[in-house]
């Protein structure tokens, strides 16, 4: 995880507006979060925080918290486009910034085109990014919600904000609602960035914003992006304002999430790139050879029902604490958690098999007995994740553990040769998804791993 940029503060009339700038580029791009966000809560995801390094890498990057939002003030409870211009200038103004890329997101948008229109000598380019020139339902403009969508959305945020069972995750990132911690992170960062009166204010002043007749007096170069079955903002918002702005480049892409790290960024931020320097520099993926460690919980969804929920995450953070405890000690590197799962990988596959054993005898005292399972192979470290063959075979040799079990493939064993570690062959398996038949062992319990 990148280390958290310094917060800091600047004065916009009455209003503390808190910032934050990352990298060295030779060009400025500030950042216009959508509706609400949180600068610091924004790093506890590795999505978002990929999405941030990346845009680092070709630009001093100057984000910051809309008022009423985030880590700025929370007081007032009336926004306008013109203070929030102000408020961009102010940080603007701090952090000597003469001239940048406004990159608009979502409710982003409207106010990055009405400062462009009104400092084209300040702005040296546009981009905008699922966003829209008004937001409400009219006679000429008949895809944008209804009365009834807004007190659909309006009483979800009364009653739901901030939840997993707030419908706006399912709209804002559908392609991870079946994800668990994916959404529980989501809801997480939606309370960390505005009270629910907070967000309800900010979306009535949405409701209300139409900037159509700026449209043709914008002269900055714009680049338009927007992903074709957005459930949020229809695309057919992006190629309205595509058609009004003088010589701007509208590209669709595909997908449906409407929050601009979930899904498929690599493809917005190649564009991105391409647009404000000229060209794109896409990272080749980090090919390693690496083993990696599937830890699962047995039998939790029974454990969770019997607990409750409070209990239940109580018990999951110390399970998660003696895990990254052990991971620490055999030099581990975390990929992420989901559920009540853990993966992660190691240089070494000896280190790897003694760091498995070594949360299963951790997680005892807890009542926990989990399944380990691990293989070694080529794999490609991509931003914050790993993909690759090597991770669905150490995923499925996982699911074939019994409790209590540290189940490995041949390759690991045979690559521990001379470490001590003793192992009990357990067969011949068919892997789902995976070619050719798999002979597993297990790690023999008794030995010392340490």
């Amino acid at each position: 995880m990148a280390d958290i940029p310094a917060t800091r503060y600047v004065k916009s009339d009455d209003v503390h507006i808190a910032y934050q700038v990352i990298g060295d580029g030779p060009r400025d791009l500030l950042f216009v979060p959508g509706f609400v966000s949180n600068l610091e809560a924004l790093w506890q995801s590795p999505a978002r925080t990929a999405f941030f390094c990346r845009l680092a890498r070709f630009a001093r990057i100057i984000m910051f918290d809309k008022r009423g939002t985030g880590m700025s003030d929370r007081g007032s409870q009336i926004f306008t486009l013109e203070q929030r211009m102000h408020d961009v200038q102010a940080v603007l103004d701090q952090v000597g910034s003469r001239r940048a890329t406004l990159f608009g997101i979502s409710e982003g948008g409207p106010m990055s085109l009405l400062y462009a229109a009104t400092y084209p000598e300040r702005t040296s380019a546009l981009v905008l990014y699922g966003t829209y020139a008004r937001r409400s339902w009219a006679p000429d403009y008949t895809f944008a919600w209804t009365d009834a969508q807004w007190s659909t959305f309006l009483d979800d945020i009364e009653h739901h904000w901030g939840t997993t069972d707030a419908m706006s995750l399912l709209m804002w990132a559908p392609s991870v609602a079946g994800n668990k911690h994916a959404v529980e992170q989501i809801a997480a960062y939606f309370r960390a960035s505005a009270s629910p009166g907070a967000a309800s204010a900010i979306m009535r002043m949405n409701r209300d914003i139409d900037v159509r007749d700026i449209l043709p007096v914008t002269r900055v170069p714009t680049l338009i992006l927007h992903r074709t079955d957005d459930r949020v903002i229809d695309v057919k918002h992006a190629r309205y304002m595509g058609q009004r702005i003088p010589r701007a480049k509208l590209i669709e892409l595909n997908g449906e999430d409407h929050m601009v790290w979930v899904g498929n960024q690599d493809a917005i931020l190649d564009e991105v790139e391409e647009f404000v320097t000229g060209h794109r520099q896409t990272a080749e993926p980090d090919r390693v050879l690496a083993t990696v460690l599937f830890v699962d919980i047995a039998g939790s969804t029974e454990r969770a029902a019997a607990l409750g929920d409070g209990a239940w995450h109580v018990l999951l953070d110390a399970f998660y604490a003696k895990a990254r405890g052990a991971l620490g000690q055999y030099r581990g590197r975390e990929i992420n958690t989901a559920g009540d799962g853990f993966l992660a990988t190691f240089d070494g596959p000896a280190r790897a098999v003694r760091c498995a054993s070594a949360i299963r005898d951790a997680v005892r005292p807890l009542d926990l007995k989990i399944r380990c399972g691990l293989h070694t192979g080529e794999c490609e470290f991509v931003a914050h994740d790993i993909v690759g063959i090597a991770v669905h075979i150490g995923a499925r040799v996982a699911a074939l553990a019994a409790p209590g079990e540290v189940l490995v493939s041949q390759t690991v064993r045979d690559l521990v040769a001379g470490s001590g570690l003793a192992f009990e062959e357990k067969g011949t398996h068919l892997l789902k998804g995976v070619p050719d038949r798999w002979r597993l062992f297990r790690a023999v319990t008794g030995e010392r791993f340490g």
